[in-house]
């Protein structure tokens, strides 16, 4: 399955006309790509479905709204330019999440990982890492990982975490505050047959990363289960 041209079109127009004015005017247009977005959505939930255990949810819930938050923005445009949703992995016991963002000039991306781990579950995750930094090296630097995503991403640390030395052999890793996946798709591999399937293929690669992750953070220091997870 492939997303629209006008898709992209709209989105195009809407970033050349960010108002409410013209979005008023073409809020039937706007509905009808929305519904595309949400029908590619759909069958995006099913195909991972296949691999991993969603959150039940429809392709319309998955979708954040086309309205941006301005209170603390210096952009009070009142539109954003992309359509773009997420899907939870089911259950506390597997940690991660996916995120999609369609958007023209070749700005797609299929993405997940760990956006804002909180400062415990971040604090338990270093210090796995500086435990066995090999396990998570493994991972990305299997070749399928190379291939999809280039290398891990997200903020980092200047120097050193704290309660960390800057001269721990894994200090490169563990100044990582995110954990990121991103994959960004040209328009034309937006509108191609076989984008579905591409999309669903590169959520399949994350898995790797997501159960090494979420082994770490559903068991404490000793890997003993969590009380009240399991």
């Amino acid at each position: 399955m492939s997303l629209a041209q006008s898709t992209l079109e709209f989105l195009v127009k809407l970033k050349e006309n960010n108002n409410r004015d013209w979005f008023n005017e073409h809020k039937n247009q706007f509905k009808d790509e929305q519904a595309k977005v949400v029908d590619f959505a759909e069958q995006l939930i099913a195909e991972v479905n296949k691999f991993d255990v969603l959150e039940p949810v429809s392709g319309k819930r998955s979708l954040f709204r086309i309205y941006r938050d301005t209170r603390f923005s210096k952009d009070k445009t009142p539109y954003k330019t992309h359509f773009s949703g997420q899907l939870k992995r089911a259950t506390a016991l597997r940690r991660g999440g996916y995120y999609f963002q369609i958007a023209p000039n070749d700005n797609t991306m299929i993405a997940g990982g760990f956006f804002a781990p909180n400062s415990n579950d971040l604090k338990r995750i270093r210090q796995e890492i500086a435990a066995d930094p090999n396990s998570l090296r493994q991972i990305i630097s299997a070749p399928a990982f190379l291939k999809t995503f280039g290398e891990l991403k997200g903020d980092q640390v200047k120097t050193a975490p704290r309660g960390f030395s800057k001269t721990d052999p894994a200090i490169d890793l563990l100044r990582y505050k995110q954990y990121l996946l991103i994959r960004k798709f040209s328009d034309k591999e937006v509108m191609a047959a076989d984008f579905l399937a591409k999309a669903a293929e590169t959520y399949h690669h994350m898995l790797p990363l997501f159960e090494y992750m979420s082994s770490i953070l559903t068991t404490d220091e000793n890997g003993a289960p969590l009380e009240g997870l399991y």
